[in-house]
């Protein structure tokens, strides 16, 4: 085994058990922490600098998807201007390795002035950060992954794994479900999932393929190749749908007539074909589809009026899955 393989195994080793380890440490204090976040009427504030900021700043992403309001705060901008974001009602998690960090000794005493609450996530339980935290949580580490063990590696993966924890923490106190996640992620595959209804994707008006119960052959070829769906509606003379004929019923009447003289749409359309209801999911409606291996599908309002059309081309392009 090469000693490149044999290095990277070990970092990847140092750093599980690193955070295999937090699970021991997890106490009163982690619930402590989970209560101030729950019982927020502001928003949650996620502080740190360096590599403790990056991981700040995916802390207070992953709270605000998971239905905590949260923003991130970079400790050094904090005392240049940036400490007006923090409102009364907020509560700022703070995460510093050495918890001694000279940026967080001009912001904790604001913070403290301002009455809000600090969460400190650090690695030295006796730093001037700790003392003054209303709750502190222990990311410390036996040793970074780094040989010289300087470069933070194994601490900002414990660090990540404590904000994961508040985050999913807060998932199960705040009963969040699937359908909350996917309102804050509506570009996301579940957000298209549970929201994307078929009335955003279809064409609609002018551009739906209809024909009459009597349109000739030359008709329906026509309307099928000017309005690209693979298929046209049949209408009664109510305007409902009474059927539909698709590429395909035309490749099987011409393989399987001698003669088609005379024919019209009612003679080989389909009838009672799949339809869907305006307001039904997308991803229903796909489903539908490909369930019933059919490239078209016709959208109907209540009295069975066709509504609007869409191609599986048009959902597989939407990004429902």
């Amino acid at each position: 085994m090469s000693a490149i393989l044999n290095k990277a195994r070990e970092v990847i080793r140092i750093e599980a058990e690193a955070v295999a380890a937090l699970e021991n440490r997890l106490d009163a204090s982690f619930e402590c922490a989970v209560d101030l976040l729950f019982n927020c009427k502001g928003r949650v504030i996620v502080c740190g600098i360096g590599k403790s900021g990056i991981i700040a700043q995916k802390i207070a992403a992953t709270l605000s998807s998971t239905g905590t309001a949260a923003i991130f705060l970079h400790a050094a901008e904090a005392a240049h201007g940036d400490l007006g974001m923090v409102m009364p009602g907020d509560v700022v998690i703070c995460i510093s390795k050495s918890g001694s960090t000279e940026e967080f000794y001009a912001l904790v005493p604001i913070l403290k002035r301002l009455e809000t609450p600090i969460i400190a996530m650090t690695g030295n339980q006796h730093s001037p950060l700790a003392e003054r935290a209303e709750v502190v949580l222990d990311i410390s580490v036996a040793k970074e992954a780094c040989p010289h063990d300087l470069a933070p590696t194994a601490s900002t993966t414990a660090a990540l794994a404590m904000g994961d924890a508040l985050a999913v923490a807060l998932v199960e106190k705040r009963h969040f479900r699937r359908e909350d996640f996917a309102l804050r992620h509506p570009a996301g595959v579940l957000g298209k999932k549970l929201f994307l209804r078929i009335d955003d994707v279809m064409y609609s008006g002018n551009k739906i393929a209809t024909v009459s119960e009597n349109a000739t052959l030359d008709e329906v070829i026509f309307e099928i190749t000017r309005k690209r769906f693979g298929g046209t509606c049949v209408l009664s003379d109510e305007g409902k749908m009474a059927g539909i004929i698709t590429d395909g019923d035309l490749r099987r009447l011409l393989k399987d007539r001698r003669s088609i003289d005379g024919l019209v749409a009612r003679d080989i359309m389909t009838c009672e074909p799949k339809t869907v209801h305006l307001g039904t999911l997308a991803a229903q409606a796909l489903e539908i589809m490909e369930e019933q291996d059919i490239m078209q599908m016709v959208i109907v309002d209540a009295e069975h009026r066709p509504k609007g059309m869409v191609h599986l081309h048009d959902l597989l392009k939407a990004g429902i899955r």
